[in-house]
């Protein structure tokens, strides 16, 4: 059966997460990294140098970066749903994946930190981080007004990966530019029910 190392609470164990549950791929979860206190540990650092979550195993096959895991077992397990079977769409999904980490990521990263973390960030960095955002996902609105998820008509990896990035955004409490097609998207995301139980509900 497949591991999954890594607390449920981590947004990028909860892609992982999200994800075997749309395709229906038994698992078991390992609580690390966080409040856990062993994502130093001899053990875990012999999985994944980097000491962060999530990593999985697949019989013998170690793999840690969240969205690269979310790559595996869509294209291993859910070839023709999550991964689309046509190479365009694939890419075009792959293509937001890596969206999220350049470009999403960082002033999201920033409003985590500082809105739920607490973390202490000078009010301009949050400011910023807080306009930038709502630049961004603009972006993802204008694409979402011409298909209900990211990569057409149907949910891919591509949506996975911001998955919880956009159920933090509008948890946080900041002006938000008014993005309807966005707004509907998430809601999608909200009726699904792997979404609701591994994200949507925390």
């Amino acid at each position: 059966m497949l591991k999954i190392y890594g607390r449920k609470t981590s947004s990028n164990v909860q892609k992982v997460l999200w994800c075997c549950e749309e395709i229906g791929l038994p698992f078991e979860r390992l609580d690390y990294g966080g409040e856990f206190n062993n994502g130093k540990s001899p053990e875990y650092l012999a999985l994944n140098p980097n000491g962060l979550v999530p990593t999985i195993a697949d019989g013998g096959f170690i793999l840690w970066e969240s969205n690269a895991c979310v790559r595996y077992l869509a294209s291993q397990y859910g070839k023709g749903g999550l991964w689309p079977a046509d190479p365009q769409r694939a890419a075009s999904a792959s293509r937001w994946m890596d969206w999220q980490l350049s470009t999403l990521g960082p002033p999201t990263g920033v409003l985590f930190r500082a809105l739920l973390r607490k973390e202490a960030i000078p009010q301009p960095e949050v400011d910023a981080a807080a306009k930038r955002g709502g630049e961004v996902w603009a972006l993802l609105d204008a694409q979402l007004a011409k298909t209900p998820f990211v990569a057409g008509d149907a949910l891919t990896v591509g949506d996975i990966a911001m998955g919880n990035a956009i159920h933090r955004w509008y948890k946080y409490d900041i002006a938000k530019p008014a993005l309807n097609h966005l707004r509907a998207w998430y809601e999608r995301c909200l009726a699904r029910p792997a979404y609701l139980k591994h994200i949507g509900s925390s």
